[in-house]
């Protein structure tokens, strides 16, 4: 092992995690713990009558944990018992989604002229019912074999005029419902557009969606940028494109891990030098075996206990360094079930919805380890701080109940129960 710290799980996904001391790279570090309560965490004050029994129970994090939505139990291409057990589960388990393939271009339209908006629809009528902010993946996807072949023979003109019409139909259509949106996905490796059209066409992309959603928000999103290989490359890219006036509102940086490992060295130099462009952060495609693992595309082919072991102890690193950094804003999972994930073995969940112990791992971080649940009583003068994780709380004193959002923008905030 060289001396960058790698946690390296090879074919039996043996974790072995090496840090100088006092180091914040130590993903299980108290420096890690301190940064949380400092970056994640703000006082509640409430106020009732003195010597009252006060309770705080967090409801859902400030902070995004989600996931993408496959689109088959929207679509009506999954039975209705694991449609249904799939959403319930997903509620169970995240506050936060991103379409993983039904709004992309070459899904919606594969034939000129022949959109379909159902999905997408059904996707956002259910997370609209059920609060959850929605990611838009994306509205553009310039890599050559993503771009439709009906495309590619229009001439430069009616190209540019495609575009356009794409642009303005989804920003007219969703106005106000995205929360963000990949804006051209992936342009740092391919751009089938700018090739044919020239260097200005992405601030015309953003442009022509704006004209139809003036209040959307436009991420960048790429691949190879948390492992550091393509790094220096997209914080070039990234300056370009703000030099140009392009009004990107975010940076997207894809979790898909190469293979059985992740190198929390250059996880955490990543984070920091994009947070030098003072943009929230998504973590939008996270996977755990990744991409290049030896069960990539295996269907049917399960983890060993040992793996499964090694895996929950991986994800559970990787969040925490995440979750510890001020410029990251959310986490999304690439799937949760088996039955409907791109890399199955990087689900928490089997294809018999049993949980597996990375399920459980992140639970016990998301839902205990990084959860307020507070009981006290007030002090002599009707008063007692709570120290909180930023997000939704319901609080009970004397008989009375509220629900209080504590935000990160505001991170203390008085909360009066007291009796008139």
């Amino acid at each position: 092992m060289n001396s960058r710290t790698r946690i390296v799980a090879g074919l039996a996904f043996a974790v072995v995690l090496s840090c100088s001391p006092g180091s914040l790279l130590h993903a299980g570090s108290a420096e890690v713990d301190e940064s949380i309560r400092k970056v994640r965490m703000g006082t509640l004050v409430i106020e009732a009558a003195p010597g009252v029994e006060v309770r705080v129970e967090q409801l859902r994090h400030e902070f995004w944990f989600g996931c993408a939505l496959a689109g088959q139990p929207f679509g009506n291409r999954m039975n209705p018992e694991d449609a249904a057990r799939y959403k319930k589960l997903f509620l169970e388990n995240f506050n936060a989604a991103v379409t993983e393939v039904a709004l992309k271009w070459h899904a919606m339209e594969p034939r000129q002229g022949q959109v379909d908006y159902s999905v997408v629809d059904a996707i956002l009528q259910w997370t609209d019912q059920h609060e959850i902010p929605l990611r838009g993946h994306n509205i553009f996807w310039g890599v050559p074999d993503r771009v439709q072949p009906w495309q590619k023979a229009m001439d430069d003109a009616t190209l540019r005029d495609t575009l356009k019409a794409r642009a303005l139909d989804v920003g007219k259509r969703y106005r106000g419902r995205f929360a963000e949106y990949d804006l051209n996905n992936e342009m740092l490796h391919a751009n089938y557009y700018q090739d044919r059209l020239g260097p200005g066409i992405t601030k015309d992309m953003a442009a022509w969606v704006r004209q139809e959603d003036p209040k959307a928000v436009l991420y960048l999103n790429d691949y190879d940028i948390l492992t550091g290989k393509r790094l220096d490359d997209y914080i070039v890219h990234i300056r370009r494109f703000l030099e140009q006036g392009v009004p990107f509102g975010g940076i997207g940086v894809q979790g898909h891990l190469h293979g059985d490992s992740f190198d929390p060295v250059a996880l955490q130099n990543a984070l920091d030098k994009l947070a030098q462009f003072h943009l929230p952060i998504r973590i939008t495609e996270f996977n755990f075996p990744g991409q290049r693992s030896k069960y990539y595309n295996q269907r049917g082919v399960h983890l060993s206990d040992e793996e499964e072991q090694a895996k929950a102890k991986a994800i559970v690193d990787y969040y925490r360094i995440c979750f510890a950094h001020p410029a990251v804003a959310g986490i999304l999972m690439w799937g949760f079930w088996e039955g409907a994930n791109w890399i199955p073995q990087s689900s928490l969940y089997r294809r018999d919805w049993s949980p597996t112990p990375a399920a459980e791992a992140y639970r016990d971080l998301v839902f205990k380890q990084w959860w307020t649940t507070w009981r006290g009583q007030t002090d002599a003068q009707g008063r007692c701080e709570v120290r909180a994780f930023f997000g939704r709380h319901r609080i009970t004193a004397d008989g009375r109940e509220v629900v209080v959002n504590l935000r990160s923008a505001e991170p203390a905030q008085t909360v009066s129960l007291q009796r008139q």
